[in-house]
């Protein structure tokens, strides 16, 4: 039986994610960032919400990524959400790349080289980005080009890397419509980008994507709602070392920084170099936020929402893994839900995000 994997964000869930769920086989299974997304922000509506929209798209399961997978670069976050995806049983993982390759052949590549890439990584001078290094690697070892702007193809490659040596076959579909942050209107697809830029148009919303009506209604969660707290974060702990992935450097630019920057985007502008991508920055950013110190991830998997058919896969897996289905005195994961608790505090109207809550069924 065909059980096919989607790492996805839905931030927010649009007509190119539903065509994506349409071209995956058997039963999907999607495990989804939660409040916090990759590159370093809230999500625009809630991960309920996203839930409910992804179930009524044609997703089977929805499971949670740890906040400590969710906002990672790229390698990691692969890593973290394909070792979920193996426990839960997939046999393909379906991804979006604006370029359809053999995303097989690269992670045979990897496994045939791979202490030899890593060195080659290790190699390279510190004043590149780890993004700029593992993209030198697959030039070097793969050929691959890069055009610069194709930042799914960047993960796609990672998710080979994450695949290498697990019994689960790459499936790469070719995004459709506009490039990943394009502001075009007269397509058929938008992007997630154009969708958050536009929550004020219904007419817009409605065109480009399904779950209109679910994102319309849904209180909404930015930075600048929560940058008031960022910056008292960052102001009062006189050592941000303390904080996941902050080192001595960063905290110095940071702490100069805050003083004379009034948004995220102000402070990550002056913060950011060549070495440290405003991506990494805004990672950063959202550790100290939710007071990130370490690396520890829970060892059970949260259920968000399933189908019927969903319902008779997780019967399958029971016993095979650990499953979370409902949150009450003994925590998931404990820095995933106090990230929930913060990210309530960006919109009054956002409903209890953890405990008590029960797996969306929708039939």
């Amino acid at each position: 039986m065909t059980i096919t994997g989607i790492i996805a964000e839905f931030n927010p869930f649009h007509k190119g994610h539903k065509y994506l769920l349409d071209q995956a086989e058997g039963v999907k299974i999607v495990v989804m960032s939660g409040n916090f997304v990759q590159r370093g922000e809230p999500a625009i509506v809630d991960k309920w919400t996203r839930t409910r929209m992804a179930l009524e798209n044609g997703a089977d399961l929805v499971v949670e990524l740890p906040f400590l997978v969710a906002v990672q670069s790229a390698d990691y976050f692969a890593q973290g959400a394909v070792d979920i995806l193996e426990r839960l049983g997939v046999n393909k993982l379906a991804f979006g790349t604006e370029e359809v390759l053999d995303y097989q052949h690269f992670s045979q590549i990897y496994i045939d080289n791979q202490q030899k890439m890593e060195d080659y990584v290790q190699s390279l001078p510190d004043d590149l980005s780890y993004p700029q290094k593992t993209q030198k690697m697959w030039e070097k070892f793969a050929g691959v080009k890069f055009t610069g702007n194709t930042p799914n193809h960047i993960l796609g490659l990672s998710y080979a890397k994450a695949c290498a040596n697990k019994a689960i076959e790459l499936l790469p579909i070719k995004r459709q419509g506009a490039g990943y942050h394009s502001q075009e209107e007269n397509l058929k697809y938008a992007s997630a980008t154009a969708l958050r830029e536009r929550l004020n148009c219904p007419d817009f919303l409605e065109k480009f994507t399904p779950a209109h009506e679910l994102l319309i209604q849904s209180p909404k969660v930015t930075w600048s709602a929560l940058y008031p707290l960022l910056r008292y974060q960052i102001i009062s702990h006189p050592d941000l070392t303390s904080f996941y992935q902050v080192n001595q450097e960063l905290a110095v630019r940071l702490q100069e920084a805050v003083k004379t920057s009034y948004s995220v985007e102000e402070l990550v502008e002056q913060v950011a170099t060549k070495r440290y991508t405003k991506a990494r920055i805004r990672r950063i950013l959202t550790y100290i936020l939710v007071g990130a110190r370490n690396d520890q991830l829970p060892s059970g998997i949260h259920i968000l929402g399933f189908t019927q058919a969903g319902r008779e896969h997780l019967k399958k897996m029971k016993g095979k893994t650990d499953f979370i289905s409902r949150i009450g005195q003994e925590p998931w994961d404990s820095l995933t839900q106090r990230a929930d608790c913060i990210y309530q505090l960006g919109n009054a109207q956002l409903e209890e995000q953890n405990f008590g809550k029960i797996p969306i069924i929708v039939d």
